[in-house]
């Protein structure tokens, strides 16, 4: 098999340098382009040094640089960049995968209201797939564009997938999604909130009048569940670390026995999901047990009065963000889904 040509618009943020680090060390993969419109013309392990040696790219101009070179696309890249470029990349037979949101909402209107831009192309946004691969890899595989997932809504969609898929969820209560996350999470950026003086020492609350990924995560609720009549309850948190989410769910059941077969439900359910580890009665995931790698792993707690909290960690930045990517660019030309991506999780 030919290398996959693989091209990177944005690649001067968290998602960007994790996904060089990802795909520099893939079998399959050939960096063609890493694009800038501010540091053009400076090589990539200039800014990082940690790619010294395994990355020999330049920075270009994205007005410079012909995309329709490539397989595939990655927009590491701010709303809105990607649906701007991606009709000329459809039209050449590129493959798209937008870390963005401009793919991930089907309905255009719910886009523009949360997101304060029109969408410039509806007719590919029909056509586009919702890359969580443990959930959609059929429609994946013969997927021209990606919305990659945002990051909280993998936790919480992957933690309530069985749930959701074999009707046992009581929707007369809410679903409770108490998500944290770390400060990699808001970009890579200059901004009061994220500075260490702000961030270090310190855990709040934010977006809980509402969150750009509350309509993402009830949109696939109502999809996966058939039932529109989903109430969600998501508050997510900044926590002092640089990486990791932990996302803790409190779900109430509505089938009788349902609690006693939750844990062999959901070790079926993911038996073939190689990312997703379901862990035994009574552990406790951790933050650093993903930290650097594409795994995700939960634990199921049932509770008094029907209810179950489903506790889940992934690194934000890996399974949430670039490394999920990749998994949906394996599955989207042929590969394994792990392909390149069995990196361990670093301890301590």
């Amino acid at each position: 098999m030919e290398k996959i040509k693989v091209g990177i618009v944005g690649g001067t943020g968290y998602t960007g340098v994790e996904l060089l680090r990802l795909l520099a060390r893939h079998p399959q993969v050939q960096l063609q382009v890493i694009t800038s419109r501010g540091e053009a013309g400076l090589p990539v392990a200039d800014m990082f040094p940690s790619l010294r040696g395994v990355v020999d790219l330049t920075f270009s101009d994205p007005t410079t640089i012909d995309l329709s070179q490539c397989d595939v696309v990655f927009f590491a890249t701010p709303h809105g960049v990607a649906m701007s470029q991606a009709p000329a990349l459809v039209a050449a037979g590129v493959k798209v995968i937008d870390l963005a949101a401009d793919f991930r909402l089907q309905d255009a209107a719910e886009f523009e209201k949360w997101y304060k831009l029109p969408h410039s192309c509806t007719d590919i946004l029909e056509q586009s797939v919702y890359g969580l691969p443990e959930l959609y890899a059929d429609e994946v595989a013969h997927a021209q564009v990606i919305g990659n997932p945002g990051c909280y809504p993998t936790t919480v969609l992957l933690g309530l997938a069985p749930l959701l898929q074999n009707g046992w969820i009581d929707f007369s209560a809410p679903i409770i999604a108490d998500a944290k996350s770390g400060v990699s999470g808001a970009g890579r950026k200059a901004e009061v909130s994220t500075l260490f003086s702000e961030a270090s020492d310190n855990l709040k609350a934010y977006g809980v009048a509402g969150h750009r990924h509350h309509p993402e995560i009830l949109a696939q609720l109502k999809k996966l569940s058939g039932n529109d009549a989903v109430n969600l309850i998501f508050v997510p948190h900044l926590i002092p670390m640089i990486r990791g989410m932990l996302t803790t769910l409190h779900v109430k059941l509505n089938a009788e026995g349902a609690k006693q077969a939750l844990q062999a439900v959901y070790e079926q359910h993911y038996q073939d999901d190689y990312f997703v580890d379901v862990m035994p009665v009574g552990a406790l995931p951790e933050t650093r047990s993903v930290r650097g790698s594409n795994f995700l792993r939960m634990a199921l707690y049932p509770q008094a009065n029907d209810y179950v909290t489903i506790i889940v960690v992934q690194d934000n930045l890996v399974k949430g963000a670039s490394g999920q990517a990749v998994q949906n660019m394996n599955i989207m030309f042929g590969l394994a889904s792990d392909t390149g991506l069995q990196v361990l999780p670093l301890l301590p």
